[in-house]
């Protein structure tokens, strides 16, 4: 509402003194009905080489520059560190990156800050954490011009205490905090901001199984449920890593392994049908839609373990997004909406060639 106010009293200003009121910005594009999603390495190269933003291809609708990591476990604080030329002999200087960054979003694409990551563990234990949060995280939005945040927790950043049951209504400090924060940092930029999560599946669809603590299983499984209900009417896209997983239980209570096209499947469908927490038929974790789900995977075998072959991944998209060619595994609907892929990395697809980008590319026209 303010902005709206002052951009009213710039024009009633510059209409009384005689010279035109300065240009509104250009709304951003919004993401395409299909989108790719991956991660850039922004702060290191990881043995894949370091791929400037610029030298992005057309072909990624929203581009994760990872990571920004906290200045200490619990302080909430963030840092992003661009890779230093001792490991990134090309890294580009600061001017060039926020260029690239301007040039990628004039051709459509989304650009965003991914907090986390394996190494960033994040707690937000306390009321000063998650100010601090989302102090830091809107500090690195603003510096670079951002489009929004991607939440890579992973590790210990989530895990229910004692007595936290109903993913309905949190009570860990850490998760409530964390729910908090987002929350603002949405109202602060507004509805165009855009939100994505990539958790692993032991803190998502392991909760059709065990929640939390008392349940037989450690206090992180499905601890990553919570946040996803408490902002699913604000989450742009959760885009699981169906990756580094061990077997996970699906709808059809069979286990499912990494690597094939039923388990991601099982594991979207999950998604997109809903399921009891913890079996517990009057605790349902419901749908999202399926515009607000990605598939997660591996670029290439040694980007993460549970590299699925293209022809795999593309079984299961026919499954899910059409109906046909399924496996063991049958999906509680068909869901063309299916917003598409995300994969771990950009760079580690570069170093393979770009095989991600041209098989999938092409599969959503």
């Amino acid at each position: 509402m303010r902005q709206r106010i002052y951009a009213t009293v710039v024009v009633l200003i510059a209409a009384l003194c005689g010279f035109a009121a300065p240009a509104a910005a250009a709304p951003r594009a919004a993401l395409p009905t299909h989108a790719l999603v991956g991660y850039l390495h922004a702060s290191f190269a990881n043995g894949s080489g370091y791929t400037r933003i610029a030298d992005v291809p057309d072909e990624w609708n929203i581009i994760d520059l990872a990571f920004a990591e906290p200045t200490s476990v619990t302080s909430g604080e963030l840092r992003f560190a661009r890779c230093p030329s001792s490991e990134c002999a090309n890294v580009e200087p600061d001017a060039e990156f926020a260029a690239g960054i301007k040039a990628q979003q004039a051709k459509g694409k989304k650009v965003l800050i991914s907090v986390g990551g394996q190494n960033g563990q994040v707690q937000l234990t306390s009321a000063a954490a998650r100010d601090a949060f989302v102090a830091s995280a809107s500090a690195i939005i603003d510096r670079w011009g951002l489009d929004g945040i991607d939440i890579d927790f992973e590790g210990h950043s989530l895990s229910l205490g004692s007595g936290d049951t109903d993913f309905k209504n949190p009570k860990t400090p850490s998760v409530v905090n964390l729910i908090s924060a987002l929350k603002t940092l949405k109202a602060r930029y507004g509805e165009n901001f855009v939100l994505t999560m990539a958790p692993e599946t032991f803190f998502v669809q392991l909760g059709y199984q065990f929640y939390g603590p008392g349940s037989g299983a450690d206090p992180r499984a499905g601890a990553y449920l919570p946040v996803i209900h408490a902002l699913r009417d604000s989450l742009t896209l959760l885009h699981v890593q169906d990756y580094n997983s061990g077997p996970i239980m699906g709808l059809d209570d069979q286990w499912h392994f990494m690597g094939s096209a039923d388990f991601h499947t099982a594991m979207t469908d999950m998604l997109l049908a809903g399921f009891p927490v913890a079996r517990n038929t009057a605790n349902v974790f419901p749908p999202l839609r399926p515009e607000q789900v990605a598939i997660g995977l591996p670029a290439a075998s040694y980007a993460g373990n549970g590299y699925t072959a293209p022809a795999e991944v593309r079984a299961s998209l026919d499954c899910l997004t059409k109906g046909s060619g399924c496996g063991a595994y049958k999906p509680h609907g068909v869901f063309p909406a299916l917003r598409g892929l995300m994969t771990w990395s950009i760079n580690w697809d570069r170093f393979n060639g770009w095989e991600f980008a041209k098989n999938f590319t092409g599969y959503f026209g």
